[in-house]
C-alpha cells in the first residue's frame, strides 16, 4: 500500500523529550515501510523516519503548540500534495483539522484518536463519522465514545521493547514521571513518599499552563534529597530511571485512553501503581504487574506501593513482549488499513 501519515507540525518525529504521538508515529512509519509499504511522513522537516518525509516547515515548533495558523498551514500543505499524488491511504494523528479537511479529500482517510473524549471532541467526532474511519488506543476509549462513531479498530500503542533495559537490581527510589500537571497526579506521588518515608524522584517537562500546579503543590517539596525534581530528561537519562526505579507511580486524576510510561515501566521491570481512571485496567494486571486502586484512594495507594516487593520483574517485562511490542501494534494497524478499505 501507499501510505501517508500525517503527524502533528509542533514536535519532531520521533521527539527529542516529551511527544508520545510522536513516537507512535515514528514506529509505524518505521514498520510499515519494512514490511515494504511505500509510507511519506508529513512532518517537520528535522524529523527522522526510514519513510519518505515531505514537510512544509523545516524545524518542530513546540512554542507554538494550539496557534492555529501553524496547524492550518501545515494540514493544508500535506492534503494538497496528497491529491497531487496517488496514495491508497491517509492515517491522519493531527487533530481536528485534519478531521475537518477530510470532506475535501478524495483519498479514503483514517484517523486515530490520540486524546480522551470530551463533551465538545465527541461533537466534532461525531460529526464527521461519515468519512473518517476512527482508531481508538484502547477499549476504555472506544466506550466513552458517542454513539455513531464509525470504528476502524483498536490498536494498543507499543514501544520498542528491546530498548528499554530490562533490570531486576532496583534502587530504593520511587518514581514519578510525566508532562507535570495535576492530571498526572504528582501531587500524589509526592504525598506518597513522604507517608512512606522514601526517596522519590520527579522527572517530565514542565509546560507554561501548568506552572502554577507546580509553584503550589511540587514545588515547595522539592529538597534535593528525598523529594527530587530532574525536569525534562534525556532519552538515556529516562530509560535509566525507569529502570532502577523500585515502582512507578502512576495516581493519575484523569481518564487517559493510554499512558505509554505504564508500558515503559514494565518493560524495565519495574511494577506499576496506578489508580483505576481511563485504559490503567487495560495495561496494568493487578496484582501481576503492579497495582491498581481506585480513583483518588491515596490510602490504598499507599498501602499499594508498600508491597510492590511482591511483583515479580519478569512478568512484568514478559506482559510487554507479549502485548505491546511495535511489531503488534504495526500488525495490527496493517489488519485495520486493509479491513477499512475493503468495506
Amino acid at each position: 500500500m501507499r501510505i501517508a501519515q500525517l503527524a502533528p507540525p509542533w514536535i519532531t518525529v520521533p521527539p527529542e523529550g516529551y511527544g508520545g504521538t510522536e513516537w507512535v508515529v515514528q514506529q509505524l512509519c518505521d514498520g510499515l515501510t519494512a514490511l515494504g509499504h511505500e509510507v511519506c511522513l508529513y512532518a517537520t522537516g528535522d524529523s527522522h523516519t526510514a519513510a519518505e518525509l515531505r514537510s512544509l516547515f523545516p524545524r518542530q515548533m513546540p512554542d507554538q503548540i494550539g496557534v492555529t495558523a501553524f496547524d492550518s498551514r501545515h494540514v493544508s500543505f500535506a492534503f494538497a500534495d496528497i491529491e497531487r499524488d496517488a496514495f491508497d491511504l491517509v492515517h491522519d494523528h493531527s487533530g481536528f483539522l485534519g478531521i475537518a479537511f477530510s470532506r475535501y479529500l478524495a483519498t479514503p482517510m483514517v484517523h486515530t484518536v490520540h486524546c480522551a473524549f470530551d463533551q465538545v471532541a465527541a461533537g466534532f467526532y461525531a460529526q464527521f463519522a461519515d468519512v473518517v474511519g476512527y482508531i481508538c488506543i484502547s477499549e476504555y476509549q472506544r466506550s466513552m465514545a458517542p454513539p455513531g462513531m464509525r470504528w476502524a479498530g483498536i490498536a494498543y500503542n507499543a514501544i520498542a521493547v528491546e530498548q528499554w533495559p530490562y533490570t531486576t537490581g532496583k534502587d530504593d527510589y520511587l518514581l514519578a514521571f510525566g508532562r507535570v500537571c495535576e492530571a498526572k497526579g504528582f501531587h500524589h506521588s509526592i504525598e506518597t513518599a513522604k507517608r512512606l518515608d522514601r526517596r522519590l524522584i520527579m522527572a517530565g517537562v514542565l509546560q507554561e499552563p501548568y506552572r502554577d500546579y507546580f509553584e503550589e503543590h511540587v514545588e515547595p517539596h522539592i529538597d534535593g534529597e528525598q523529594i527530587v525534581y530532574e525536569g525534562e530528561v534525556s532519552d538515556a537519562r529516562k530509560r535509566e530511571l525507569f529502570a532502577h526505579a523500585s515502582a512507578f507511580l502512576f495516581p493519575i486524576t484523569w481518564p487517559e485512553p493510554f499512558g505509554l510510561v505504564m508500558i515503559e515501566a514494565m518493560a524495565c521491570g519495574t511494577p506499576v501503581v496506578a489508580m483505576r481512571h481511563g485504559s490503567v485496567p487495560e495495561v496494568v494486571d493487578d496484582g501481576a504487574t503492579g497495582f491498581v486502586v481506585e480513583p483518588d484512594d491515596l490510602d490504598a495507594f499507599v498501602a499499594a506501593v508498600g508491597r510492590v516487593s511482591q511483583i515479580d520483574s519478569a512478568v512484568c517485562r514478559r506482559t510487554v513482549e507479549e502485548r505491546f511490542t511495535v511489531e503488534r501494534m504495526v500488525a495490527d494497524y496493517e489488519a485495520i488499513y486493509r479491513r477499512f478499505l475493503a468495506r
